[in-house]
């Protein structure tokens, strides 16, 4: 009888080379962005103490929690999402960093929720906060990073938008018609859900409120109603030439109880899908964690791998961005040595071992096989070039895989012959 034929658990991906090369292109171009713009790398770890997420993280994160009592006893948690073990860190070490912090991290979460498109039960996320400013300057330079991230993917001005809205115009409007503030959560989590909700059902939420529709629309639609944040946050991001990137959009409130004022996400332009981004300002949340211990205003945002990978697959100018990177990056090596001569194995080893030591990739083949199909290996690994090293040993040739052409050289001088020739074009592709 057979056994058991495992798989990835439902909501869990596996990660073969080239999807790993895809996570490696999204992974290197989040740190390079984040660096540019003066942020520095952190690391929390995966597992946390379940309290710190019940502590403040709004009802739905907690339902979608994968927690479990660990071997020592422990109730503890695979984190849902990074903010929360970012105040703890920063609660306890801020004072050995100067102000304001501009910090990000590059990590794995899980959430258990049900898979689907842009979503699964594990994932990546870029988070990138600036703690310890409380001016709305620091969130026109987080939004001014997501933009620079949607441009270093390769998107374009009308591909992509930013919705800005604010919560504190929310409070008053809750307020001004009469909503008690114990259950101004309960009337934002309607308003987060707004554009997706049936209109019977978003009916009959807002009617406990005393509030229609179409009331709630028109504060919406009303850019009268836009905050001083927001418009602040307007002519920072005007001045940087961003202005064609943004809008305002009340709707946007963001899930998570711990925000406090100013939110976006970022969305593509035809809105086909979820949000690639989103985030804003929590400035309670790091005195909520410390219990008052420290008190520092923070804001932020997250990028997660699902959404923006999908957006970029089906997008055309950066999808071909994403496979010129992956020909360069994605291939098991440069240059592949080609044993045309058997006798020249121990030759072809040491220029093997010296194009390694010179920060070159190189590989050979470890068996025997005849030379067409070594030529085929060399074409399949994602070589540039095939190096032919044969009787005629020290004269080399070089193969030029993508364009069909060869060249020559010699062993004497390989190391800066090759490394000078991986720095030049291919020549023209054939038809």
């Amino acid at each position: 009888m057979a056994g058991p034929t495992f798989q990835a658990l439902p909501g869990f991906r596996d990660f073969t080379p080239r999807e790993c090369a895809v996570r490696n292109y999204l992974f290197e171009t989040w740190r390079d962005v984040a660096r540019r713009c003066g942020y520095v790398e952190y690391e929390t770890p995966i597992l946390e103490d379940t309290g710190l997420y019940l502590k403040k993280s709004g009802g739905e994160l907690s339902s979608q929690l994968f927690r479990f009592e660990d071997q020592g006893g422990r109730d503890v948690t695979l984190r849902p999402e990074v903010t929360a073990s970012l105040a703890r860190i920063v609660a306890q070490h801020q004072r050995d960093f100067p102000k304001p912090l501009k910090w990000f991290e590059i990590g794995q979460c899980f959430r258990y929720e049900k898979p689907q498109k842009g979503r699964g039960r594990e994932f990546h996320q870029f988070n990138v906060d600036i703690l310890g400013e409380a001016g709305p300057a620091a969130d026109a330079e987080l939004v001014a990073l997501a933009i620079e991230t949607m441009l270093a993917f390769g998107f374009v001005a009308g591909d992509f938008v930013v919705r800005i809205s604010d919560r504190k115009a929310w409070i008053d409007f809750a307020e001004a018609n009469g909503i008690a503030e114990n259950s101004i959560p309960d009337f934002l989590g309607i308003i987060d859900k707004i554009e997706r909700e049936k209109p019977e059902v978003l009916e009959q939420k807002l009617a406990a409120f005393s509030l229609t529709p179409e009331g709630v629309r028109a504060f919406i639609a009303d850019p009268a109603n836009a905050s001083a944040a927001y418009l602040a946050i307007r002519e920072d991001l005007t001045a940087r030439g961003f202005a064609d990137f943004v809008e305002l959009d009340l709707s946007i409130v963001r899930g998570l109880a711990y925000y406090t004022g100013v939110v976006f996400e970022v969305f593509d332009a035809k809105k086909s899908m979820r949000a690639v981004a989103g985030g804003g300002r929590y400035d309670t949340l790091i005195s909520t964690i410390s219990d008052g211990a420290t008190d520092m205003p923070a804001t932020g945002f997250a990028m997660g791998d699902y959404v923006i990978r999908n957006l970029i697959e089906e997008t055309t100018h950066t999808a071909m961005q994403l496979e010129v990177w992956l020909q360069r990056n994605a291939a098991a090596c440069d240059i592949f040595v080609v044993v045309a001569d058997e006798k020249m194995r121990a030759q072809s080893l040491r220029l093997v071992t010296d194009l390694r030591r010179a920060g070159i990739s190189a590989d050979l083949p470890l068996g025997l096989p005849k030379v067409a199909k070594q030529f085929q290996s060399a074409e399949k690994s994602g070589a540039r070039f095939a190096l032919v090293v044969g009787a005629e040993y020290p004269e080399l040739k070089l193969k030029i895989l993508a364009s069909r052409t060869e060249e020559s050289g010699n062993a004497a001088t390989a190391i800066d012959w090759l490394t000078d020739r991986l720095l030049q074009p291919d020549g023209p592709l054939l038809a």
